[in-house]
Formats: C-alpha cells, structure tokens, sequence
C-alpha cells in the first residue's frame, strides 16, 4: 500500500460559519488544521503517496503543506471546478495515481476521525480478494448515514443511502468513510459527470456481482460534520482520546499553542486549545473548547464545548455554551450564548446592561 485519496473538496455547510473563510479539513482541531491528523495517521500506516481532491477554497491547501517533503510524504493536487460528488472525486484523482490495475488505493473522508488500523483494512482487503473494501461502523441512530448490512463473512449485501422510514432501518451498520477500491475499480467510474458511489458505483458493483468487503470496526469514530462533534473531536485529540502525531504537544487537559497568553487565575480544561495570539483573562474559565488564532476571552467569562473564530471576542461575564462564535465576531459583555446558537463572521453584539427596578 502507497497510495491514498482525500476527498477534501466539501463546502461544510453544516459547519458554518467555521467554514466561511477556511474549508472544513483545514479548521483547526487539536492546534493544526484538521487534515494535517489525517495525513499523519495514513502516513504511520505506510502511504507515501496522497491525492488531495480539492474543490472549495482549493488555494488553502498547498500553501499550508506543500508537496509533502515535511511531513515524509508526497501530495498531488487536484481541482475540481464544478462538484461531481465523492464518485466524481474520486475517478478525477484517477489520473494522478501511479498504482496498478490490482492494486489497493486507500479513499478517505476528509471529515471523518477515528482509531481505526488503517494497515489491518488494506491487509484484509487483499486477502479477501475484494473489489472494494469498506469501513464500517455501529451506530445507535443510523437515519443520517447510509446503512450497510453484510453476512456472516462480511460481504456486502445492499446499500440503503439514509433511510427514510423505519422499514428502510435494516441495519446500525453504517457507511464509515474509509474505503480500500481496487484501482481498476476507480478507472471504471464514468469520468466528467457527478458520480455517487454510495448511489451508483456500490450498488451497481453488486448488482455486476463484484465482491465488496465490509469491515465493522468498533474503535473510535466521530464524523466531523457538526460544530459539536467537531469541537468534541479537537478536544478528544488534545487528551490523547485518539492518538495522533499531528498533535503539537503532549497529551493533556488542555493545549496553549505559541504565542498565546493565558492570565493567573484563569481556568481550562477538558481538552481546551488555546491558539497562537488568543488570550484568555484572568477569572475566566474554558472547558473543552477551540479557540482559534488571536480570540481573546475577557476576565470572568465562561466558555464550554464551544468554537471561537479567528480574532473573535468574547466580553467580561460573558456565557458561551455548546455555541460557535465567527471569525472577528464581537460578543459584548454579560451575553450568553447556549445550545447550538452560531453568531456569523464580524457580527458584534452589544452588552448586555441588567437593571433592576424598585418595584420589583
């Protein structure tokens, strides 16, 4: 095994407004971009070639990893103009593969963390002789995934893209994102057009009678989709929940990256991440939260399981909880922001002032 394609072309509309100004696998997590964990953990299990299909804010990408050599590795990049869907990306990174027609290419969601032996899969992959080889995982509500049961010896028996009612609910195996094709697969998807392989490529190898292997693992894995999974992954990265030699420090409550300043008195915590120029005051308190580059939290303010922007601000006395506060946004004092609540790039809210009558 050599060869890989991240398919980091998404939009990440679920996580905005994180991804306005910075496409998904490059939000940090963990104190660097989110992608960079990936390429870690690939390169550990022996890939040395990455093809990155990039689409939205594609010119963010090669200026931050170059062509590999730091990380011991070689990157391709290639561009989409216009989506063609994960089938799509996935045959537009054809060309740039060097492996054989029999050969096992790994294909990742550039959105997805988890423990899984990555080595192991493709290990299994070629001893099963399979065309395609799939990740799965066990999940308590699979209606957001595409569900894959399989029979006693892993072989695939349907797909079901997100069930729409409970009859469709066959299994809690689901779609993990990590897949090993045969390379001659990937050369067989139609080129220029949108493709899903989760729609079309997987059931249309079924239905040709191709062997596909599902592999149900029960190790760590979060789809990064959300703002709270994605501040939960950064978090369970920090405190070495799942390893990763990405992670520019040691395992701990919390990460305080360089040139950031943190005040005596000030409180953090499970899993927190402190970024390059962000502040916190003294008197506040964060817990299991991001702060991205040059955020600044005044004195006394409280922030759990939340994501604050580049150059965001956060007021004195202020409550953030389970929220995302864009890059540059200006949060006043005495605000509190609970439960999913985003506030947009620059937006600024003004104090809060609590007057108390004499009649009451």
């Amino acid at each position: 095994m050599t060869e890989a394609v991240l398919l980091v072309g998404g939009r990440g509309t679920r996580l905005r407004p994180l991804t306005v100004n910075t496409p998904k696998p490059m939000v940090p997590a963990a104190g660097v971009p989110f992608l960079a964990h990936q390429l870690a953990r690939l390169k550990e299990a022996g890939v040395d070639h990455v093809v990155l299909a990039t689409s939205y804010l594609a010119e963010v990408f090669e200026p931050y990893f170059g062509d590999g050599t730091a990380l011991g590795m070689r990157l391709t990049y290639i561009t989409e103009d216009e989506p063609l869907g994960t089938g799509g990306a996935i045959r537009s990174a054809a060309d740039a593969l060097e492996s054989g027609p029999s050969d096992p290419v790994l294909v990742l969601n550039g959105d997805i963390l988890t423990g899984l032996d990555i080595a192991d899969l493709v290990r299994r992959h070629r001893a099963a002789g399979a065309a395609v080889t799939l990740h799965l995982t066990r999940v308590e509500d699979p209606r957001a995934f595409g569900l894959v049961p399989t029979d006693a010896t892993g072989r695939v028996l349907a797909f079901t893209e997100k069930p729409t009612g409970p009859d469709e609910i066959v299994t809690d195996q689901v779609n993990a994102g990590c897949y090993v094709f045969r390379r001659d697969v990937i050369d067989a998807i139609p080129a220029g057009r949108a493709v899903s392989v989760e729609r079309e490529t997987f059931p249309g190898l079924l239905a040709d009678g191709a062997h596909l292997l599902g592999v149900v693992d029960r190790t760590y894995w979060l789809d990064l989709g959300r703002p709270d999974a994605f501040v939960q992954a950064s978090a369970d990265l920090v405190r070495g929940v799942v390893p990763s030699s990405a992670l520019p420090g040691t395992p701990g409550e919390y990460l305080v990256l360089p040139g950031a300043r943190v005040a005596e008195g000030a409180k953090l915590g499970g899993g927190t991440v402190v970024g390059a120029g962000a502040e916190v005051a003294a008197d506040a308190v964060v817990e299991g939260s991001v702060l991205l580059a040059g955020a600044r939290v005044a004195e006394g303010a409280w922030i759990g399981r939340s994501l604050l922007g580049a150059g965001a601000r956060i007021g004195p006395r202020t409550v953030v909880d389970g929220a995302v506060v864009g890059d540059g946004a200006v949060v006043g004092a005495g605000n509190e922001l609970r439960g999913g609540v985003r506030v947009w790039c620059d937006t600024r809210l003004p104090d809060v002032s609590v007057r108390f009558s004499s009649d009451c």
